[in-house]
């Protein structure tokens, strides 16, 4: 009775995890929104290009309501000044809610900015930024986004970097209801993204490339509107409401603290003056 029992859970995380996995590659899953002569789309491989005519860009073709997304990126090597990788998640309904990765270009030898946001219910200015600890654009670095209806969290190579809690209870917005698609993109922003637009992209460093590959997107499917609460539901099918994703672990936030202690540099919980005082709610709450 009791193997019976043990094979019967088996087979029921088996038919969780097949249920959560999407069989993904960016040949099949995404489609190249402009720029469609810089965005190269092969296979589990994908170039954005960018040069003096366009970007690029692409975006899932499903929707879906909490999971995890996640892809490895290489970034533009040498002088990248000026230009902007984007990874993020954002919905596809009329309120804005979003979560980035963004990754802002500097000059030969000078370190990347990695930037993250977070958007709920149209409302942003929750920047967290950080310098990396390892060099982007020399090899592939895998890049998470894992969203569930606890909490967001951004991750580097399995290490939590961010996570933003869900604290609706309390009147703060938390993104819960609006299906999303994922979209990764390569533009020039020199009016602000290196030292403040300071430092122009230089086009005869051009065509600047960004690469990916493995995208991998565990996620629940949106359907309909059904969709919102099927997908929020605590089922077996739905891995990420298991009790263990609600949190990060002591070993999780060991690992996010010391990454925290020595490579932000801007966090908007900080900047007393942007906010004149009157600081974000959630910064007075426990982080995570």
């Amino acid at each position: 009775m009791a193997n019976s029992r043990a094979f019967l859970l088996a087979l029921i995380s088996l038919f969780a995890l097949k249920q959560g996995v999407v069989d993904a590659t960016f040949a099949t899953d995404t489609v190249c929104t402009w720029g469609y002569n810089n965005c190269v789309n092969s296979g589990d491989n994908l170039t954005l290009i960018l040069n003096q005519w366009s970007g690029s860009a692409i975006q899932t073709k499903q929707q879906y309501l909490f999971g995890k997304i996640e892809m490895q990126i290489k970034l533009v090597p040498g002088n990248s000044a000026g230009t902007v990788t984007t990874y993020y998640a954002k919905a596809t309904g009329s309120v804005h809610d979003e979560i980035d990765f963004e990754f802002l270009g500097n000059v030969s030898g000078q370190p990347y900015t990695i930037h993250t946001n977070v958007f709920a219910l149209g409302i942003g200015n929750k920047e967290v930024q950080f310098k990396p600890w390892f060099n982007p654009t020399t090899d592939y670095h895998t890049y998470t986004i894992f969203w569930n209806p606890s909490q967001i969290v951004w991750s580097i190579d399995g290490v939590p970097i961010r996570v933003y809690k869900n604290r609706q209870n309390v009147g703060i917005p938390y993104p819960t209801s609006q299906p999303m698609k994922a979209y990764s993109s390569l533009w020039n922003a020199d009016d602000w993204a290196t030292q403040g637009g300071r430092v122009k992209t230089d086009w005869k460093k051009a065509p600047f490339i960004a690469r990916y590959r493995r995208y991998v997107q565990k996620v629940c499917r949106y359907t309909g509107p059904g969709s919102v609460k099927s997908c929020a539901a605590k089922t077996p099918a739905n891995w990420y409401t298991a009790p263990q994703y609600n949190s990060l672990t002591s070993s999780q936030i060991s690992q996010m603290m010391s990454i925290r202690s020595k490579y932000v540099i801007y966090d908007y919980c900080k900047d007393t003056k942007r906010f004149n005082g009157k600081m974000p709610r959630e910064c007075s709450l426990p982080p995570y």
